[in-house]
């Protein structure tokens, strides 16, 4: 049988995954990135099970997870300090915080093994249903199947029309990593919710750990780089040593939702933040984006005909993905549309809803979804990180990591 080939278009997280699975599979693959290099923003990224999972199946996992920490509990705590949520892992449950520059290599170093083609400076202006890509360069390419990855504000997508619609939402978000002190926790998420304004703290590596803020995109003083470190201690006190030791290298970007009319037309297939761009409110946005292109590289692989296919592969794919993306919706408009005088009530009202059996399935559920593929079973040498990993003083579930903050905060 002939080799089959793949263009993707975008080297990000979801773009090299599908690189990796693509290759492993035997396509011939070449990757496109617009950028002179591959470099990687941000800071620390979550990897639920459906992630670890997909990591393990293209090889990628010990690269990745080597200076990783291992997540115990993720905790959502109000402004008074007060616990309205808390969803601890478990062996089989897992979620590991690496630092995005590790899993970003790892996939790098995996595409190259397995024989990827990596074309940088490479700017696709235009994809076709056919199968063909034309660049900045003038120059033409054809392939059984494009996949377009180039982000939330992806041209390429329009070239089948696929955007439904676009929204900008009303938050604006930082990451950074921060330098790491022995006092720090290192196996608890905390997210704190003060009105609109949030803080999260996730232990993340040896020596640094990352914090994600969040603010309304019209709070000026918020948005201000270098960090305005007195306002967030004014809206987080009991964290004023993580926010002495705020380092900004990014900036602000807002927390965007992308909504499209179709993930696919003829050869051409749109995946990651192309597809389906959403807040990091539940840290599963990457993991989204690769369980979906593996079930497209399983599904691709299997069917002889792509323009069918890749129907089948939408229709069995999209429910979970606009599940998990509508979650995160759903999660930003409590935090920044509840009225500021109804505080107290908001913290009750999560408090109440966390604690039933429908909101755990349905944050979950992406999570803990089992990618097309994965064949189960990890290999022994992937079970347990290393000793250097864990917290021998893991506090109950529902503790605080930090002093109780006043009662007036």
């Amino acid at each position: 049988m002939k080799q089959r080939s793949v263009e993707i278009i975008g080297a990000g997280l979801a773009g090299l995954v599908a690189a990796n699975r693509f290759a492993q599979l035997g396509w011939k693959t070449r990757i496109h990135e617009r950028n002179a290099e591959l470099r990687m923003f941000g800071a620390g990224i979550w990897i639920w099970e459906s992630g670890l999972k997909t990591l393990e199946t293209i090889g990628c996992f010990d690269q990745a997870m080597k200076s990783a920490r291992v997540i115990k509990e993720w905790q959502i705590r109000d402004g008074r300090g007060r616990l309205l949520m808390t969803r601890p892992t478990a062996p089989d449950d897992r979620l590991l915080l690496p630092p995005r520059a590790d899993l970003y290599q790892a996939l790098i170093d995996g595409a190259i093994q397995k024989g990827v083609s990596i074309e940088t400076s490479s700017l696709a202006t235009m994809v076709a249903p056919d199968g063909s890509v034309t660049f900045e360069n003038g120059a033409h390419l054809a392939a059984d199947l494009v996949v377009v990855a180039d982000g939330a504000y992806s041209r390429n997508r329009e070239a089948i029309l696929g955007t439904q619609w676009i929204d900008f939402g009303n938050e604006a978000g930082i990451r950074m990593l921060i330098d790491a002190m022995p006092e720090d926790n290192l196996d608890t998420l905390v997210e704190y919710w003060n009105g609109k304004w949030r803080m999260l703290y996730n232990p993340c590596t040896d020596g640094k750990n990352y914090i994600f803020l969040s603010a309304p995109v019209d709070d000026l003083r918020a948005r201000r780089i270098p960090i305005d470190t007195e306002l967030w201690i004014e809206k987080f006190p009991f964290a004023e040593s993580l926010i002495r030791r705020f380092q900004v290298d990014s900036r602000w970007d807002r927390l965007v939702n992308v909504k499209c009319r179709t993930w696919r037309e003829g050869h051409v297939a749109i995946v990651g933040d192309a597809a389906h761009a959403m807040p990091p409110n539940l840290g599963q946005a990457a993991n989204t984006a690769f369980i979906n292109v593996m079930a497209l590289a399983s599904m691709a692989t299997e069917g002889a005909d792509l323009p069918q296919t890749l129907e089948r592969w939408e229709r069995h794919q999209r429910p979970i993905s606009d599940h998990v993306q509508w979650f995160s919706y759903w999660y930003g408009y409590v935090l920044g549309k509840w009225p500021s005088a109804l505080e107290l009530l908001r913290s009750d009202a999560v408090s109440a809803l966390a604690r039933t059996s429908w909101f755990e399935e349905a944050l979950n559920r992406g999570a803990r979804h089992v990618p097309m593929g994965f064949e189960g079973g990890r290999a022994p040498h992937l079970a347990p990180l290393s000793v250097a990993h864990q917290n021998p003083n893991h506090r109950q579930s529902g503790d605080s990591p930090w002093p109780t903050p006043p009662s007036n905060i």
